[in-house]
């Protein structure tokens, strides 16, 4: 059950409104000033609060205010009630940062359809989505039902690629977002001179061709190869564009699920531009083991070419086959017959990546 805390000082008001909703199975709190509306939403922190403006002691604009600072009811939404006369206070409410506002007298239907909008908007953004293809399927479909639209693509069947199969090809048209239910995925660019620049590996929970479609040449920047069977789903261009611009809460919510594909780019892309081949080495075979794909106790690892390493440290295949020799005859790491790579001291490296 809800729980919603009424802030109003009429006395009719407070005791009709309570009235609604307890009918419609809410649990209501009720204060007839701010100031004992924040001991009580401090004290039982509710789902949502309805709060009038003009009050004595502490009014509306108070409340607000004082429940925004407090990290514990700060994202509870909040719903301002004011009379005809006062939309100039309406106005300066919603700009303070509350969720909507109803004036008074207000309908029954307009109460409970504004509830159950913010309340419906609240459970959306606290919900934490799983980083696999059932998660994703949850993802899209609650966002679907969020924004009002019939259902988002439904076009979301897994694909089953086989080794050295390419996915997508640098300059062909960017019309999918993928996202890798298993295996392991190379990206890589193909320079001038026909040599391929590795971009990243990415494997289960991560998402590949989102750079492409956010891009304006309408076409995917680099070419996207299995190097281990993998299961991808496919999210068509038209959903992506639905799910990144048709709501800001969505799209926040979109954006986070992604995000951390982008934060390992720019932080790849940092480590390119300033750190030693050392560093390389040591910062590439950690990113490479957090994925999974370093062999251990509880990954098989995958097999990685030396130009692939190469490329993904941005040095000569010659040179990142001579820095794994020297990190192996240092003890850090040792190569298996399978050319599967396993890390010994993970906490050298860790000093390696950070201090050269």
């Amino acid at each position: 059950m809800k729980k919603i805390l009424l802030i109003e000082d009429n006395n009719d008001v407070r005791e009709n409104t309570s009235e609604i909703l307890e009918l419609e199975n809410y649990e209501v709190t009720t204060a007839e000033n701010g100031k004992i509306g924040v001991d009580k939403a401090l004290n039982n922190i509710p789902d949502l609060i309805i709060c009038d403006i003009m009050m004595p002691v502490l009014d509306g604009y108070g409340v607000f205010k004082s429940l925004s600072n407090n990290p514990k009811t700060a994202s509870i939404p909040f719903i301002f009630l004011t009379a005809k006369s006062e939309k100039a206070d309406m106005r300066k409410g919603m700009n303070l940062g509350a969720d909507d506002y109803l004036t008074k007298p207000f309908e029954e239907d307009e109460l409970l359809e504004a509830i159950e909008c913010r309340i419906k908007k609240n459970d959306f953004l606290k919900k934490e989505f799983s980083k696999n293809t059932e998660g994703i399927t949850q993802f899209l479909n609650e966002a679907s039902e969020y924004l009002n639209l019939e259902a988002l693509s439904k076009n979301r069947k897994q694909e089953f690629y086989k080794s050295k199969e390419r996915i997508f090809d640098e300059g062909n048209a960017a019309h999918q977002l993928f996202y890798i239910h298993s295996g392991t995925i190379k990206t890589y660019r193909t320079t001038e001179s026909g040599k391929e620049f590795v971009t990243g590996f990415f494997g289960e929970g991560d998402f590949i061709g989102q750079l492409s479609l956010l891009g304006d040449s309408g076409v995917y920047i680099e070419t996207a190869s299995v190097l281990e069977d993998a299961e991808i789903c496919g999210i068509p261009k038209a959903d992506f564009t639905k799910l990144l611009y048709g709501n800001k809460e969505v799209s926040n919510k979109f954006i986070e699920m992604m995000s951390h594909n982008l934060i390992d780019l720019q932080e790849h892309l940092v480590d390119m531009a300033f750190a030693t081949v050392r560093q390389k080495t040591a910062k590439a075979l950690l990113e490479l083991d957090a994925k999974g794909m370093i062999a251990d106790k509880t990954h098989t690892g995958i097999s990685i070419p030396r130009e692939d390493f190469a490329g993904l440290i941005g040095t000569a295949t010659e040179t990142a086959i001579r820095m794994l020799t020297e990190f192996k005859n240092e003890g850090l790491i040792t190569v298996e017959t399978n050319r599967r790579l396993v890390i010994l001291d993970k906490e050298s490296l860790k000093d390696i990546a950070e201090f050269g």
